[in-house]
């Protein structure tokens, strides 16, 4: 009920047609009212007098009342509907709005699909409660109260006797609301499995095909989708219960009436008009009577929402800026490590340990090691993706969790392992990082990257829309793209995650050429397994099990005869002995860099 009612703040800004919604609602039940009232008057007044003119009018007012009640609720239906809409869209405005903002920590547990979920399945049970379920119990709540106040004020005994199958009924709905908002939290978790379960289906359908791995996904997915069934089933269930003796209570309050009703007519102490008015009202307390258990059910599938929403917006951004964080101006590029560690949740070792390390400006750093060793999460702490459990990150002597991160990361330009591309034009992805850029800039940087012979090759050219994730693409024009994409903000600082690793050797050595004269004039973080990639670094660093185990320059390393020298032996043995463009054979195994890094740290 507690995140039901943190909802309701969402109304506020729309406070001048909840108002409107609630007039209409209170007039169209005092016109409700009257009804009863009138048909009472026509049995008691105008049929005992014979009257037809009375009749007459009565007919006409009844009419009346029905033409000006279909357009009142017609207007209150339209009113809270359209509240309820913009609820809708202020929720998944400030859903999305806030997950934008959530640390690389929370993604790296979160369910992608339980996200989407809870955008839209949840939302959308909210949206459904304040646009229907909440004028149905304001209606029900007025018609309550107006009907106690005239039935007792007619005849408060016979009242009495009438609303005492209510007692049963509001009992039986409390309980059924306790229990269906749980019911209802367990069936939206499993909706947001199901969801999950496709989200990771159509992403990952390639791996799917390739392995034929069909019937398996489709019998994981049957399994979710089970799972969603029995516990719609068990929610069914308990509907079930209650509905049947909702209509058995209603019917009991009839039957009252009309045998203690009937009893007073004879014995003169009320008119038959006002009995069948006391029906009248009895029964038109029991339609939304018997609605309020369908508004339970609402309210407890928009509480479980609620619930799961506000479990996403009460999630506090760790890494932000504060209050007091500098703004940055354009940076020299200067990154300092001074003994940083890192270590990622819910995991035992560090990642990171002991890192000091100090870049001058416009120096190309190049970062080797086997995977894990705490490469890519060095790089992270540059752009605040992750915060150092331990010491400081430094760019321009500014501690990087001091100043404003959006002016730290417009200077910052990554490349990633896993280039991503969005559904959308060529010349959208490739200003991604700057709207702004002239037809002209984009241009330059695609030929930079060497990816402008490839894109004017397409029909459509730059206008090219790209699949989900650039799957129209291949590995090495998505890579080339991302470069671009990089290259084009003109950062500060860039970042090369194994950019390279999905490219032929010939493109390599054109997008490498490029990078050569692009390096210029910035600070260059370069991640690579291709000893020729990083071999005109400035600075080379070797890193295992989370420290820095070598650094030096190509030349250097190669003198120390260490594990630099090692991997470059081995390598330039491969290149030599191999032909061009030549493909491991059959039962060949390619050099196994990580068996060298645990050979050399064993035999150290």
């Amino acid at each position: 009920m507690k995140n039901l009612i943190r909802a309701a703040a969402f109304l506020r800004p729309y406070a001048p047609q909840v108002i409107a919604s609630l007039l209409t609602l209170l007039i169209l039940t005092g016109l409700n009212l009257l009804i009863p009232r009138i048909i009472q008057a026509v049995i008691d007044d105008g049929l005992l007098r014979r009257d037809s003119a009375y009749l007459i009018r009565s007919a006409l007012l009844l009419f009346g009342l029905g033409v000006v009640s279909a357009l009142l609720g017609l207007i209150n239906r339209y009113a809270s509907e359209w509240v309820a809409a913009h609820v809708g869209y202020d929720l998944r405005n400030r859903m999305y709005d806030h997950i934008q903002y959530l640390p690389f920590a929370y993604h790296d547990h979160a369910q992608s699909g339980q996200l989407i979920s809870r955008c839209i399945e949840d939302v959308r049970a909210i949206e459904k409660f304040a646009g229907s379920s909440i004028p149905e119990l304001a209606r029900f709540l007025l018609l309550l109260t107006g009907i106690l106040a005239v039935m007792f004020s007619a005849n408060a005994q016979l009242a009495l006797v009438a609303l005492l199958p209510m007692i049963p009924l509001i009992w039986m709905t409390a309980n059924f609301g306790a229990k269906i908002g749980k019911l209802f939290f367990e069936v939206d978790q499993a909706v947001g499995e199901v969801s999950n379960r496709l989200q990771e289906n159509v992403t990952g359908v390639q791996v799917v095909r390739a392995f034929a791995r069909e019937e398996y996904e489709i019998a994981r997915f049957q399994s979710a989708n089970m799972d969603v069934f029995h516990k719609w089933v068990r929610v069914i269930d308990e509907w079930a219960k209650i509905m049947p003796t909702t209509n058995w209570l209603i019917a009991i309050g009839t039957m009252l009436i009309l045998f203690f009703g009937g009893n007073m007519v004879m014995e003169g102490t009320i008119t038959v008009g006002a009995v069948v008015a006391f029906n009248a009202y009895l029964l038109m307390m029991g339609e939304p009577a018997q609605a309020l258990t369908g508004l339970v059910n609402a309210g407890g599938e928009a509480a479980a929402g609620a619930q799961r929403v506000f479990e996403v917006l009460d999630t506090e951004p760790d890494i932000k800026s504060g209050k007091e964080a500098a703004v940055l101006s354009v940076l020299k590029g200067e990154v300092e490590f001074e003994n940083v560690s890192l270590k990622y949740q819910d995991e035992k070792i560090r990642s990171l340990t002991g890192i000091d390390l100090k870049v001058a400006q416009n120096k190309i750093v190049a970062l080797i090691g086997p995977t894990g060793s705490g490469k890519t999460s060095l790089v992270n702490l540059i752009p605040r993706f992750y915060d150092a459990t331990s010491g400081v990150v430094r760019v321009d002597g500014h501690d990087v969790r001091g100043v404003e991160l959006t002016s730290l990361r417009k200077q910052i330009g990554i490349v990633l392992q896993t280039s991503l591309l969005f559904s959308d034009t060529i010349r959208a992805n490739l200003a991604y990082g700057r709207p702004e850029a002239t037809g002209e800039e984009i241009i330059a940087a695609a030929k930079a990257a060497q990816a402008h012979e490839f894109i004017i090759g397409f029909t459509k050219g730059y206008d090219t829309i790209v699949g989900e994730r650039g799957v129209t693409l291949s590995g090495g024009q998505r890579q080339r793209v991302a470069i671009a994409r990089a290259l084009l903000m003109n950062p500060r600082i860039l970042i090369l995650d194994d950019s390279l690793s999905s490219v032929d050797t010939q493109t390599e050595k054109l997008i490498q050429s490029a990078l050569d004269v692009l390096m210029e004039g910035r600070t260059t973080f370069v991640i690579a397994h291709r000893l020729s990639t990083v071999r005109r670094a400035d600075m080379i660093l070797v890193m295992d099990k989370g420290r820095i185990v070598e650094r030096g320059t190509h030349a250097e390393l190669l003198a120390a005869g260490g594990l630099y020298k090692e991997i470059h032996d081995l390598q330039l043995i491969q290149r030599e002995e191999a032909p061009p463009d030549a493909r491991p054979l059959p039962g060949e195994k390619p050099i196994n860099e990580n068996a060298i890094y645990a050979s050399k740290s064993d035999s150290g």
